[in-house]
């Protein structure tokens, strides 16, 4: 093993270092809005089935790739085929992590400032706090520079123990908030609309929305799970490892809904506000809540918590990438890769009205991206990007490296996987490309 990469002291360093991964905006602002827009607890249902159906079985994928190569995307797959064509997709995987990073941590600047906008009553119009170019830049280098201290403290001293000491932190904060949300009155008719299903809304849909959410929440589909798994020692059950991820990043994302759809009810509001939901009508509900300015900085708090759990996976895929193949010191190449990210993200932080041009940048259509510059990139890198990257990434798995020879790896570690390797080379061959291919063919409006 080689020092300068580092390795996961502990199975629950590990756990919790991809469960924060994967713990991010997506659970607590993205799929309460999602479900609100697609009819509550019919929707929720499904998304917990496609985790488990599509999710894990392609997680194991990328972790077992990421531990038997002992290497970041590229180097993992050049192992297997070297210096062929699939090498890209490894690229592809590292490309997105710097693409995501770059308006992700944007928005979790935003969730940044908003802490302290709450703390001091003082929270104004949602739009003019992000069209002031001053602190919107501010708030994403604040970010950026939170983010790139602990990826700089490498694997075990860094990502591992802010791991252990931020995801308990999110889950204490959920608590408190889903017992102070339920106690509201009128809340009962939220948690009526987000756990008893009405089947009737189901449609072609809203099941590859439900899809969709699943994956995307999970941080599949660019190599972060092939980079964490290779800090994993052989010794390791990966199978176990995979369904705690899983579990921890479902349950957080139930958890939020928990807090929302009660909440929103109780203060009368509508469920499918859509990815206003956080920003505008959360600081209004705060407001009017007995003690809200104290819960709404609570609850900013924990979104920054989640956010930066996500952002510290982001940058390490480029970071293990020059590691790696580059053999560059860990302690230089982050800070090179932090204010890269950066500078490519000034435009989506101006496309919030700081801009007019990035604000109606328009290059794609209105049915696949909002006009703004973020909004380009939410779709190129956080949906087109990774669905694609894990069709290829599956495709490799199964078909190159072989579901015989992934099965292998998953069973070290774990002897009961050999019972049902066979399900899993199906699926990793067959079903899970041609269900990703849909949600690619979703993106572009095929199923409208």
């Amino acid at each position: 093993m080689d020092n300068n990469r580092g390795q996961w002291s502990s199975k629950i360093g590990f756990v919790f270092a991809a469960a924060g991964s994967a713990i991010g905006l997506g659970n607590i602002w993205r799929f309460p809005y999602v479900v609100g827009e697609n009819g509550g607890a019919a929707f929720v249902l499904l998304y917990i089935l496609f985790v488990i159906l599509i999710g894990l079985p392609y997680m194991f994928a990328e972790l077992a790739l990421g531990r038997s190569s002992q290497k970041n995307p590229v180097g993992a797959i050049n192992s297997i085929k070297q210096d062929s064509l699939w090498k890209w997709v490894g690229g592809l995987g590292v490309l997105t992590g710097i693409g995501i990073l770059s308006f992700y941590g944007v928005i979790a600047g935003w969730t940044f400032g908003y802490i302290f906008k709450t703390a001091t009553g003082n929270l104004g119009e949602f739009g003019d706090f992000v069209s002031n170019p001053f602190i919107v830049l501010l708030l994403f280098a604040v970010f950026m520079f939170i983010t790139t201290m602990i990826v700089y403290g490498g694997v075990e001293r860094g990502i591992e123990r802010w791991s252990k000491i931020l995801m308990p932190i999110l889950f204490i904060l959920l608590v408190g908030l889903i017992i102070y949300a339920n106690t509201l009155e009128g809340s009962g008719e939220g948690l009526a609309f987000y756990l008893q299903p009405d089947f009737s809304k189901i449609t072609g849909r809203t099941m590859l929305a439900a899809l969709g959410q699943a994956f995307f929440s999970m941080s599949l589909g660019m190599g972060l799970m092939i980079t964490y798994g290779s800090y994993v020692s052989k010794k390791e059950n990966l199978i176990s490892s995979a369904f705690l991820i899983g579990l921890f990043d479902t349950l957080i994302a139930i958890m939020a809904g928990l807090i929302i759809f009660p909440a929103l009810f109780a203060m009368g509001e509508n469920p499918s506000a859509g990815p206003s939901l956080v920003f505008v009508i959360f600081p209004k509900l705060f407001t009017q809540m007995p003690g809200g300015l104290i819960v709404g900085t609570f609850f900013f708090l924990l979104l920054s918590v989640a956010a930066l759990t996500s952002t510290i996976s982001l940058l390490e895929v480029p970071v293990a990438y020059m590691v790696d193949e580059k053999k560059v010191k860990r302690k230089k190449i982050v800070w090179v890769v932090a204010l890269f990210t950066y500078i490519i993200g000034i435009p989506s932080a101006l496309s919030q009205g700081a801009s007019g041009f990035f604000t109606e940048f328009s290059i794609l259509p209105d049915r696949l991206s909002s006009p703004d510059f973020l909004g380009h990139m939410s779709f190129l890198w956080g949906d087109f990007s990774l669905a694609f990257g894990a069709f290829l990434l599956s495709i490799f798995v199964g078909w190159v490296w072989g579901g015989e020879n992934a099965a292998r790896e998953l069973e070290s570690g774990s002897p009961f996987f050999a019972r049902t390797k066979t399900i899993w080379i199906f699926m990793i061959r067959y079903f899970i490309p041609i269900v990703i291919f849909m949600i690619l063919l979703n993106l572009f409006g095929i199923f409208d």
